[in-house]
């Protein structure tokens, strides 16, 4: 069974980072290209980024402008999005994902950007 548990999210200041890691497991995670997706409060599913099985190749949405960086550790099974820069609207919850289009079952790893 796939599994996907996302952490490092919390409440910063406008400005500041986090990392964001989500730990895989029950699937070939090297074999499979990784998303990071979020939901914002009162707004539908939205792609942030991808990474290729290598780490290769990575991809981001406009909205992200260089503030995000993906990355993956195959030996560790785990998938990072480091977060720099926060602003208010990258507030979210955040979800790692194999299908970006899916409807995450995981529980997700809030990310809150507030003075």
């Amino acid at each position: 069974e796939v599994q996907l548990v996302e952490s490092g999210g919390g409440l910063v200041q406008p400005g500041g980072s986090l990392r964001l890691s989500c730990a895989a497991s029950g699937f070939a995670f090297s074999s499979y290209g990784m998303y990071w997706v979020r939901q914002a409060p009162g707004k539908g599913l939205e792609w942030v980024s991808s990474i290729s099985t290598g780490g290769g190749a990575t991809y981001y949405a406009d909205f992200v402008k260089g503030r995000f960086t993906i990355s993956r550790d195959n030996a560790k099974n785990t998938l990072y999005l480091q977060l720099n820069s926060l602003k208010s609207e990258h507030t979210a919850m955040y979800y790692c994902a194999t299908d970006p289009k899916a409807t995450p079952r995981s529980q997700g790893t809030q990310v809150t950007v507030s003075s």
